[in-house]
């Protein structure tokens, strides 16, 4: 396992070059990057900033692990709108986080989005369902050539009525059936999963690709009641090779703070 953790921590810096030696000075892994902490439209984000990104990370032997809060800041995406054009143009800035994602040497795409997943009203969850379908399809050609895999993140009943346990985002994944295209397991977002953290890790191993560490307050891993130690003890015994990925909601207490107790603290269980 390797440890990675979100940029949005950082955003107040104003300075990629100081979040990723920052990062990589505190001991992690890797980095995940939020766009809109960036630009509002990912295709705003310039090829001088992307290769930057590469040259500073390159520098500091950091990995660039991948994107995630994909659809934060653009306007009129929704993944299972019922309007074909809306569906489309997701579709296409897809492709377009896809392009982002592999310019700077990301393997990962985190999709959450509760906003812009919810079924809306009039419309089935099957016909929610068979939309996503459609969007991801057109956009996992362009992640299979970038090299890039779609994560799809189980969210609580409480955020979204689409996806809203592993359960319901394994048929999706098998619905798709493309090797591009898998699970995200959150520790916060678990908290309503009725087999408990553990026994979903290991239900859905084969489709997990990514894990987000966070504790179900919204703070770090450490910051909260949530014991790590069996959640790591599954990540082990179904042999997960991935990163396990710090995203927080509540920066109170710093970035430095955030990086360094939330590191600390996990490094005991591996």
């Amino acid at each position: 396992m390797k440890f990675g953790i979100c940029n949005e921590i950082f955003k107040e810096w104003e300075d990629i070059e100081r979040t990723i030696h920052f990062v990589k000075k505190t001991g992690y892994d890797g980095l995940e990057i939020a766009p809109f902490t960036l630009s509002k439209y990912v295709t705003d984000i310039p090829d001088s900033t992307r290769k930057n990104i590469v040259k500073y990370a390159r520098e500091a032997d950091l990995d660039i692990l991948g994107i995630h809060w994909v659809l934060v800041g653009p306007d009129g995406m929704y993944l299972t709108h019922p309007d074909r054009a809306v569906r489309d143009r997701t579709a296409q800035y897809l492709v377009d986080l896809a392009h982002f994602c592999g310019d700077v040497g990301g393997k990962v795409m985190i999709f959450g989005s509760p906003k812009q997943r919810n079924v809306m009203e009039g419309v089935t969850y099957q016909q929610a369902f068979d939309s996503a379908v459609e969007v991801f399809e057109k956009a996992l050609p362009t992640f299979e050539e970038r090299g890039v895999t779609i994560c799809m993140e189980p969210l609580a009943p409480s955020e979204t009525n689409f996806c809203k346990s592993a359960a319901e985002t394994v048929t999706l994944i098998e619905r798709i059936a493309h090797p591009n295209f898998r699970l995200l397991l959150d520790t916060k977002a678990m908290t309503d999963e009725p087999e408990g953290r553990p026994a979903t890790i290991r239900k859905h191993a084969k489709h997990l690709a990514h894990y987000h560490a966070n504790d179900s307050n919204l703070e770090g891993p450490g910051f909260g009641e949530v014991d790590f130690e069996p959640i790591f003890q599954a990540l082990k015994d179904v042999n997960y090779q991935g990163y396990v990925s710090v995203e927080v909601f509540i920066f109170d207490p710093g970035p430095e703070a955030i990086a360094e107790k939330s590191l600390r603290y996990m490094r005991q269980f591996v």
